[in-house]
């Protein structure tokens, strides 16, 4: 009988509601071992009957109350049988009853087999769960992914050190239920549709598998339009290829290919889901999700016939496929809802079967073993006896260390010893036979076997010839003289401390890896009888498991940084990023040009990233730093004049303007700037801006946003006027734009735009130039800004309970906090941050010390950097501290860095979610007292002045001369407060005088040299020891900053050089013909980077600036007024640095090129002025430190005033530039002017000119005679101060080597 349809709904939602509330009653987390027998509880040994493994239940106290393994087992473990796959979602442990036997720490492995195991881990990686402290009490570890499995290994990693390892356990879960397929790589099923093609705009397919090789096809579809989806496993990672499209002629347009996962040929259940809904794609992998848009004009899948899963069958061949088939088994496939393999199962219709496909899934016994360490890993197998055949060894491995010892073994040769070795040496495979006499002979093939994936390889001997074969490429022999016999054991992976050098020889490190199926003589070795000691000996190995991660997924390398991995850890490769530091965070560009103006830098080309560590990355810029202010220009691809003809409202022309920028890059810079200003130039003719009947626009521009602007130059938005409005000065008074006047002689509406939410231009538009005698002249200049709203950013804190808090930022795996702080305060926190246990706290903790501790879930971790003078001497001074997931470090000032690694598998998230508290603690103690300004966080800055306004106890700014941005100190000076004012310490600047501006010349006579040497290898420290490597790597430098002056009549001359101990240098040479050359060599393999700069001679009797900057590959070169900028050949770090020498070079020619060598061996007979390097000042440090261990001398120095008399008649030469360019100004305006006008005003202005012309002069000569008397006075005076700040910066060097000395010993 038929139901109503009324009734039919109803019983459906009655079916729905019930099942919603059964799955709402639903639980799975019932007792999994209460009904298991005593079979089931096994153990690798017990200590006693009454400790055995079935005594091992939660909460038991019969027995012995729990299991405990023998004293003398050495690699422990527990397990349960748990009889068929369960879901597994929680375990709890409990140490041994009435005892003080418990395990503190313990690895959880699963399996399917009781064989093959993989290691249970936590979202963050981390595979060691916390046990017990004591006997009694549970501890319950609920699992973030449940796992479903038969078997559970409870591998005890750490226990009481009063006691032994003591254990009671128990597993929580509920039944699992799986529809099971198994492809024998020769195999699919096709699942045909009822219809021709299969048409649909929304996909879910879902399954779970396990591989046993790291290619094969799990999904196939393809329809005769292009369409086409593919899931396939390729070199161990899963591979989604989408195609959506109408057409196969376009169809390489639509073409999506996404890879998620690797290492996924393990023999463990995978999870897969993907989820269509037209373009947009969810590909999850396990507990990974790719989101994407496919490609292709096409909403729809249309896929024609059929699918096939396990293969791809070539039609009409039964059998034969076009890709390497899956190999492996595959559960719960569903495509749309529909049960494929239970379809399969069932024999239904719409599934055709390829090839045997069977429903139960086939266990191979691939058993692997993991060798564990790098340096005492080791597998002694006995030799077997000969045989006629001679020796064969074959074996499957798989690592990501580039070096390493796979087999060594003694052989006889004549009765003389030889060895026979194979070992992987620079990713490639080497089989080396050793004679007695050290003579070799060896052969290598392979590339890259240290990829992570399974290789095989065979090593054998027939007659006189030992052959290498490595998976399916050609073999590899080595010719002998005599026949070999083995001797003693076969050594894998490395060999024992006592035999090493005797029966066995490792010339490389130990291998760190997994091995598998090693057979000697074609006999397989039993994993099993190794790890009972019945057969051979081992170190450091673990059995039934490959315990290889993948580091580098998901990659923690950020801002494009390459990873590359070894067993044990990762490494990020930032070359050509920008970027630097261990996780490639770090911003290798300062965020303005007000920071590189703070910096010493002058004006010139550089790139600035004004987010820093943040995503965006950075920007060229031109710094243009004059005495004021601090320009930041941005050039565009059009900024020279263009003249527009031919336009009309409906077919206006436009242009568009490319800054080199994304618009975040310029939205960020603009939002960091106090003022920003962009030019807009329009002339006209007859060419109106507005409609004068009902004012429409007929001429616009376009912000960054791309929307029509119509306001011009300093109007405010909304207002479709022209700077002539404002200032009441257009041509007509009845127009608000001097050319809506509508006259046929050239008019001007030129202005500047200066709201910066609309900046920068991203477009104009002309429309009204197409009547006659109609048309326009426009120009947009670049983009200007100036002022940096983040570096003054500032608050007081006054009061000790109060402070600033913001809400919580996400910083789980990488973070960088800076900021400066001025106090007169003993201590105090300056920001705090806390979660449920991770925290972070940055604090002055005494005077002279700054700590900055933190805890991810290891435990809390201290940093602190002591000064060797107090910190709260109400001076600013510059913290920075940052944590990723490879280590943390701290710096204060120029003072060493202090860093320390993250431990090995430790946790990787840093899980915070309280607000962050500057200036204080959520308690209210301990509060911060004085300023802090500059905070940022990850390249967020933070607004302190304007929280600082609604907050009791804390004010906005900074009281002090010091506090602003007014530059009181040039040229790299410091500013110190003072009671009635400020002094500027010109310590680490170039320059002299009361706001370090004035030059620091020397001349230097015939084999004159000034040499400093850099204190480099004391720049880091540890709070525990490192390896050299480790060290280096943080105090390797990838920026330089050189300025100086020379005045010279002699080619070829040596200006500067700068080398390392690693035989690295660079040098700044004049060449024979006088041109200057810059070379670089960073690497002594490699050519050196030669840059020219200037081809005209340099030494000419006059003096000639430079400056020099470099980040990374980038070389930024200002001679005089000319800038250029070059890119080094490669990117490698200065390391190790050793000396920078001006003039003659007598030591360590032999490292240098030969024309820098000759110029090195001439020498510079000249002045040198205000010579910079980074923050070394060579020049002065030899003028007022003659004695010092830093500085050497040779030949005679002569103070000199070259520089300032240089600057006198530069500043002459200017004046005169500048009056000619007015007088050319003013005649290009007068040119828009009746003729008559033009004559007169140009008449007037030469007579003007001259006169002032004449005055300036004869001012200038009087100037230059007073100057030249007093130049030596001033000197005189302010050399005393110069050189107190000088000696207090060596007081300091020294004050810093001998608290460091019991450490560097």
């Amino acid at each position: 009988m038929e139901l109503p349809k009324s009734c039919a709904v109803s019983l459906t939602l009655l079916a729905v509601l019930g099942s919603a509330a059964a799955a709402a009653h639903y639980s799975c987390d019932g007792s999994l071992t209460s009904g298991l027998p005593a079979a089931s509880f096994q153990s690798s040994s017990h200590f006693s009957e009454s400790r055995a493994a079935y005594f091992a239940k939660l909460n038991r106290r019969d027995g012995g109350g729990g299991w405990s393994p023998q004293l003398t087992d050495k690699s422990p473990w527990f397990q349960l049988d748990l009889r068929v796959r369960m879901e597994v979602t929680a375990v709890a442990t409990q140490g041994r009853y009435g005892s003080h036997d418990w395990v503190s720490a313990y690895m959880l492995l699963y399996s399917d087999t009781g064989r093959v195991w993989k290691q249970y881990r936590h979202e963050d990686s981390v595979g060691r769960l916390v046990g017990n402290s004591n006997s009694d009490t549970v501890v319950h570890h609920k699992l973030s992914q449940s796992i479903r499995t038969r078997f559970l290994r409870f591998v005890p990693v750490e226990w009481n050190s009063s006691g032994r390892v003591g254990l009671r356990v128990e597993a929580y879960g509920c039944a699992y239920k799986s529809y099971v397929a198994d492809f024998d790589g020769r195999s699919s099923l096709l699942y045909r549709f009822n219809q021709k093609s299969m048409s649909t705009v929304k996909d879910v397919i879902s399954l779970r598998f396990k591989s046993r090789q790291a290619e094969g096809v799990l999904l196939h579809g393809e329809g005769q339009r292009g369409d086409y989806i593919t899931l396939e496993l390729h070199r161990g990672r899963l591979a989604l290829h989408l195609n959506l499209d109408d057409t196969r002629v376009r169809a390489s347009s639509g073409r999506m290919v996404v890879t998620l996962g690797s290492l996924l040929d393990d023999q463990h259940w995978h999870s897969v889901l993907i989820e269509r809904f037209n373009k947009q794609v969810n590909f999850t992998l396990d507990r990974h999700t790719q989101h994407f848009r496919a490609k292709g004009d096409g909403d729809s899948l249309d896929v024609d016939y059929e699918l096939s899963f396990g293969g791809i069958p070539l039609p009409g061949k039964p059998g034969t496929f076009l890709r390497r088939n899956f190999h492996g088994c595959v559960e719960n496939l569903y495509y749309n809802g529909v049960n494929i393999i239970d379809l399969a199962k069932r024999r239904k219709p719409q599934i055709y079967s390829v090839g045997n496909v069977t429903f139960s899934c086939s266990e191979p016994q691939l058993v692997a073993a993991t060798f564990l360490s790098s340096s005492s890993s080791f597998l002694s197998l006995p030799a077997p006896a000969p045989t006629l055949e001679g020796l064969s060894v074959r074996l499957q491995f798989r690592t990501w260390n580039p070096d390493g010892l796979l087999l060594s073994t003694r052989m006889v040769s004549e009765e003389e010893p030889c060895y026979l070795l194979l070992q992987i040496s620079s990713g490639r495979l080497r089989l080396t036979h050793h004679t007695s006499d050290l003579k070799t002979s060896e052969v290598s093939t392979g590339q890259r076997v240290n990829d992570g994936l399974w290789h095989l390889v065979s090593v054998s001997t027939r007659g006189l010839q030992v052959t290498m074969t490595l998976d399916n490429e050609p073999a590899s022999s080595i010719q002998l003289e005599d026949y070999l016999e083995p001797r003693d054991n076969y050594y894998f992976g490395g060999c024992p401390v006592a035999q090493n050098g005797s029966s066995c020889i490792n010339p490389t490190m130990a291998f760190q890896g997994c091995m598998r199926l090693i057979l000697i003589n074609n006999q397989p070795t039993d994993f099993m009888l190794v790890q009972q000691g019945v057969m051979g000996s081992w170190n450091q190995l673990q059995f039934d498991i490959c315990g290889i991660q993948d580091r580098c997924l998901p990659s923690f390398c950020e801002n494009g940084g390459r990873c590359t991995q070894t067993w044990s850890s990762f490494h990020c490769d930032c070359a050509g990023t920008g970027y630097s530091g261990a996780t490639c965070h770090n911003s290798v560009y300062e965020s303005s040009c007000e920071a590189y103006r703070l910096a010493g830098s002058s004006s010139g080309d550089f790139s600035i990233d004004p987010d820093g560590s943040g995503p965006l990355g950075p920007i060229q810029v031109y710094c243009n730093m004059t005495e004021s202010k601090v320009w930041t220009v941005v050039h565009h691809n059009s900024t020279s004049q263009a003249r527009v003809r031919g336009s009309t409202l409906e077919k206006p022309y436009n242009m568009h303007f490319d800054y080199g920028a994304s618009p975040e890059q310029l939205r960020m810079l603009v939002a960091q700037s106090e003022y920003c200003q962009q030019k807009i130039t329009y002339q006209c003719r007859k060419s109106r801006l507005f409609n004068t009947w009902d004012g429409a626009p007929l001429s616009w521009w376009l912000d960054r946003s791309g929307e029509r602007r119509t306001y011009w130059g300093g109007v405010l938005p909304g207002v479709q006027q022209c700077a002539c409005s404002l200032e009441e000065n257009c041509i007509d008074l009845n127009y608000f734009c001097n050319c809506d006047a509508d006259r046929d002689s050239w008019e001007n509406d030129t202005g500047f735009l200066s709201y910066k939410e609309d900046l920068p231009v991203s477009g104009i538009a002309i429309g009204d130039t197409s009547r006659l005698n109609s048309e326009a002249v426009y120009s947009v200049g670049p983009l200007e800004c100036s002022g940096d709203k983040s570096l003054w950013n500032a608050a007081s804190f006054y009061e000790e309970a109060s402070y600033l808090h913001f809400p919580a930022f996400q910083i789980e795996f990488s973070f960088d906090i800076s900021f400066y702080f001025k106090t007169g305060s003993p201590s105090g926190v300056f920001l705090e941050n806390l979660g449920l246990q991770d925290f972070i706290i940055v604090e002055l903790s005494s005077p002279s010390s700054v700590t900055f501790s933190f805890n991810a879930g290891d435990g809390p971790v201290v940093l602190a950097v002591k000064s060797p003078v107090p910190l709260n001497d109400r001076q600013w001074h510059w913290v920075r501290a940052e944590r990723n997931v490879k280590e943390a470090s701290l710096q204060v000032d120029q003072l060493p860095l202090r860093y320390l690694d993250a431990p090995a598998d430790g946790h990787l998230r840093l899980q915070l979610n309280s607000q962050l508290f500057v200036g204080g603690t959520a308690t209210r103690q301990r509060g911060f007292l004085g300023c802090i300004r500059a905070l940022d966080v990850n390249g967020v800055s933070f607004d302190l002045d304007e929280r600082a306004k609604m907050t009791p106890g804390v004010s906005s700014g900074c009281p002090g001369h010091c506090s602003s941005s007014a530059g009181f100190c040039h040229n790299r000076g410091k500013c110190i407060e003072k009671s009635s004012g400020y002094v500027c310490d010109c310590t680490h600047s170039a320059y002299g005088g009361p706001s370090c501006k004035e030059e620091v010349s020397v001349s230097f006579e015939k084999g004159s040299s000034v040499t400093y040497t850099f204190q480099e290898p004391f720049s880091v420290m540890q709070n525990r020891t490192a390896q050299v490597s480790s060290a280096s790597s943080v105090y390797s430098k990838s920026r330089d900053n050189m300025a100086l002056s020379f005045l010279t009549t002699q080619s070829p001359a040596m200006l500067l050089t700068i080398n390392t101990f690693s035989q690295q240098y660079v040098a700044i040479i004049l060449a024979r013909n006088g041109s200057l050359q810059i070379w670089y060599r960073l690497h002594k393999e490699r050519r050196p980077s030669v840059f020219s700069p200037v081809l005209t001679n340099l030494a000419d009797g006059e003096l000639h600036r430079l400056r020099l900057h470099r980040e990374g590959k980038d070389v930024y070169v200002q001679v005089d007024q000319d800038n250029k900028k070059y890119s080094l050949s490669y990117d490698t770090e200065f390391n190790s640095m050793r000396s920078l020498t001006l003039g003659k070079v007598t030591a360590g020619n032999d490292a240098l090129d030969e024309e820098v060598a000759q110029a090195g061996s001439k020498g510079f007979v000249g002045c040198f002025s205000s010579v910079q390097y980074n923050h070394i000042a060579p020049l002065k440090a030899a003028l007022l430190n003659r004695g010092s261990s830093l500085v050497s001398i040779r030949g005679h120095l002569l103070e000199s005033n070259c520089g300032a008399l240089a600057d006198l008649s530069t500043s002459k030469s200017r004046l005169d530039h500048g009056d000619e360019a007015a007088k050319d100004n003013k005649h290009h305006e007068d040119d828009t002017q009746r003729d008559s006008a033009v004559i007169g005003g140009v008449v007037t202005a030469v007579i003007f000119i001259t006169l002032c012309v004449v005055a300036v002069m004869a001012h200038f000569l009087y100037q230059h005679r007073q100057v030249r008397r007093t130049a030596s006075i001033q000197e005189k005076d302010h050399r005393h101060s110069l050189e107190a700040a000088y000696r207090a910066e060596l007081h300091l060097n020294n004050s810093m080597r001998d608290s460091m000395k019991e450490y560097y010993i």
